[in-house]
């Protein structure tokens, strides 16, 4: 076989390979379904404006604010993930505030974490800030005196730590159920996918794009008071988020089909 015979690696993401098969993330939809321990807060609005890029302002509610944490379950079309649990489980915060766009309500993810690689890495492709860290929440089980189950007065927690250090926690002592989901997990997310240059000739990719999402599903969502802290253990950007007022908090399950996103602008 001669070199000009050879076949182009390929695949949608690194590692390109022949066939295209070792690639790190797998072609959208990915599917996702998983368990939600939710805070709404609220923030200094002109620290969350300068989060927000050009093409964006503070929406209808400028200052809301939310943390998110996630215990997921995801699969690509094929579903072939579901056969290995040690690919397709992961755990995941976030920290949301609230925006527009052309009138639209919408969300920002300024800091996010996760802790497994092809997460992370796709949430890269998506314009998601991903990062590494460690994601812990309550679980609730059907049975037994450890095995919380939502309801009244059942309080459930959730944790992150990065490099060592506490950075954020919260607990929901649950009062019954909520009348809708939060609205911050209802709007669509709206990320700047970001790549800086590497040759001297290259110009940064920066584009705004929104996730288009379809099979959205909630389980019925309970809501109570909540507590969240956010520690001074970063900088001072991820520092002037912290919560100047801290509202409900929710908990609840959640599916959705991410299919790609939407160039804005």
């Amino acid at each position: 076989m001669t070199a000009t015979s050879l076949p182009t690696p390929t695949g949608y993401s690194l590692p390109l390979s022949p066939s295209g098969t070792s690639s790190m993330v797998t072609p959208p939809p990915w599917h996702f379904a998983g368990d939600v321990i939710m805070v709404d807060y609220r923030v200094d609005p002109d620290a969350a404006a300068r989060f927000l890029p050009p093409g964006l302002d503070l929406g209808p509610d400028p200052g809301a604010a939310a943390a998110v944490f996630a215990e997921w379950q995801w699969c690509s079309q094929s579903g072939a993930e579901l056969e290995d649990p040690a690919t397709c489980q992961f755990t995941e915060f976030l920290l949301l505030i609230g925006c527009g766009y052309q009138d639209r309500p919408m969300a920002r993810c300024p800091y996010a974490w996760v802790d497994a690689p092809v997460p992370m890495v796709r949430g890269w492709i998506q314009g998601m800030p991903k990062q590494f860290g460690q994601i812990h929440q309550t679980r609730p089980k059907p049975v037994g005196v450890a095995g919380q189950r939502p309801g009244p007065g059942e309080r459930l927690h959730g944790s992150l730590s990065v490099s060592g250090r506490r950075v954020a926690e919260a607990s929901v002592k649950i009062t019954g159920l909520a009348d809708e989901p939060p609205v911050l997990h209802t709007v669509p997310l709206v990320h700047t996918r970001y790549f800086p240059a590497w040759t001297p000739e290259d110009e940064p990719v920066s584009q705004l794009v929104s996730s288009e999402v379809t099979g959205v599903e909630f389980t019925p969502v309970w809501q109570g008071e909540a507590d969240l802290r956010l520690f001074d253990v970063l900088d001072g950007d991820f520092a002037a988020l912290a919560p100047v007022e801290v509202g409900a908090g929710y908990v609840f399950s959640y599916a959705e089909t991410l299919v790609g996103g939407r160039l804005l602008g």
